[in-house]
């Protein structure tokens, strides 16, 4: 504590910055680490672990008439994805799910019948109703006199008005996606897949230690990089080197370097965001996404009151109090067994300079609830209940807007739920891989009212996805 406060004092009256972030020690192999250039002078270090497989197993996989004769790509994974997204200049989204998108699988239905479509409509009206004055009365025939005309009302009697007419307001904009995809079941003898692991602020590629031995074990090929300025990948002296925008492009890089013809992404926390990304750039390159305690679909934006916005040296000597509270608000338990995973998977050792840029670069207006619903791959939510850095409604409202999303809840898990619970995190995530449609009805369920939900002014209609699996 007292060598962090005097090294805070330093680095404010020098103005450089104290323990820049250097290559750590790992115990892995350095024949499973690589350091690429994504721009010139600055290195990312990625672990990429490419398993053995007999050549008989290569050309099988690769040859597209036996794929197609071992049912690998069969039509019952074909699914027909149509949507109609408008927005509304009150801020209202209405997600309209249209087509053969819904099947019995994903949207559980009561009696199993057959609908063509499933559809919300919402009438925005923009006039005020005025109740009926209580004096006015319903009106009555009134008589005739032979071939006159009817009578005037008695005098002091009024006709009600007609109610207003109703007009729909003006969409601000609508987005139409019509799209047909492949999915199917990924296991570790396709040589076509390829899994990416992406890690979130202040933590590194050895957070997923357990998921990469697991999943390489299986025959996958992993990868997983360091982010700009944590593990033991390069740190820049300059804010513009942590921006949202500045790593999205270093994610690009290493995807177009590694990237299969089936690729699954895998964020945790921040790095969801530019999973999200990679699935928005690349839809038919990334066949699945798993998101683990990702946060809301919301825009990002940096909180201007938050303690990262104070100078680097102040946080230097802040560093244990922040490695605590990440401890405490991080994990489901404080003993020795976490503090030691937290030291294990090198999280949260970051320079204090890196994390007052990377959070404060957290500006992604394009990353909205409609950039999310446009998603048309499947995707796994992941939350630990007990994270206290997002709560479960934000993964909640992720899983509403979305058009496959399957939200498994993790009871003892918190916000690093990969450290905490690794067994039960491999077997969703393994379980998701396996996962393939079954379009062997062809039937649409007929749409279920409780699936009609309004969440801060959005109405969506989304699949209703499987129960949770606690534990």
């Amino acid at each position: 504590m007292l060598t962090s406060i005097t090294d805070g004092i330093l680095c404010c009256l020098t103005g450089k910055v104290a323990n820049l972030v250097m290559p750590v020690e790992s115990s892995q192999p350095a024949d499973a680490f690589e350091f690429v250039e994504v721009k010139p002078g600055r290195v990312l270090r990625v672990r990429h672990i490419i398993p053995e497989r007999p050549v008989a197993v290569e050309v099988q996989e690769e040859d597209p008439e036996q794929e197609k004769s071992a049912g690998n790509t069969s039509s019952s994974s074909s699914v027909h994805c149509k949507r109609k997204i408008t927005v509304y200049r009150n801020g209202q989204l209405v997600i309209e799910n249209l087509g053969d998108v819904l099947h019995s699988e994903i949207l559980q239905c009561q009696d199993g019948d057959l609908e063509p479509c499933s559809t919300v409509e919402v009438e925005l009206a923009d006039y005020k109703e005025m109740p009926t004055s209580p004096e006015l009365k319903p009106a009555t025939p009134l008589p005739m006199v032979g071939d006159q005309k009817p009578a005037p009302p008695p005098r002091g009697e009024q006709k009600p008005m007609p109610p207003p007419r109703r007009r729909r307001r003006k969409p601000k904009r609508t987005v139409t996606i019509d799209s047909e995809r492949e999915i199917s079941s990924c296991k570790g003898t396709h040589s076509d897949v390829a899994l990416f692991f992406v890690h979130g602020v202040g933590g590194s590629l050895d957070i997923w230690g357990n998921q990469l031995d697991f999943f390489s074990r299986l025959g996958y090929e992993v990868i997983a990089p360091d982010l700009a300025g944590h593990g033991a990948s390069t740190a820049p002296h300059i804010a513009a080197a942590y921006t949202f925008y500045a790593l999205a492009e270093d994610m690009r890089a290493i995807f177009k370097r590694y990237a299969r013809k089936r690729n699954i992404l895998i964020g945790h926390s921040y790095g969801v965001s530019f999973c999200t990304f990679l699935a928005h750039e690349y839809p038919e390159q990334v066949h699945k996404v798993v998101m683990i305690n990702g946060g809301g679909p919301t825009a990002l934006e940096p909180s201007l009151c938050s303690i990262f916005q104070l100078p680097s040296c102040v946080l230097h000597c802040l560093s244990p109090c922040l490695a605590w509270s990440f401890l405490k608000a991080g994990f489901a338990r404080q003993g020795a067994k976490e503090k030691q995973l937290l030291k294990q998977g090198n999280a949260f050792n970051v320079n204090p300079f890196v994390l007052r840029a990377m959070m404060s670069g957290q500006y992604w207006p394009e990353g909205d609830e409609v950039y999310h619903a446009e998603l048309t791959v499947p995707i796994l939510l992941v939350h630990g209940m007990c994270d206290k850095f997002v709560p479960v409604d934000e993964d909640q409202r992720m899983a509403e807007i979305l058009l496959f999303a399957f939200l498994k809840v993790i009871e003892e898990g918190s916000h690093m739920v990969m450290l905490e619970c690794p067994d039960t995190v491999n077997t969703l995530l393994h379980e998701f891989f396996l996962w393939e449609p079954d379009m062997s009805k062809k039937n649409i369920s007929k749409p279920d009212p409780d699936t009609t939900v309004t969440v801060n002014g959005v109405v969506v209609q989304t699949p209703k996805p499987n129960k949770p699996t606690d534990k």
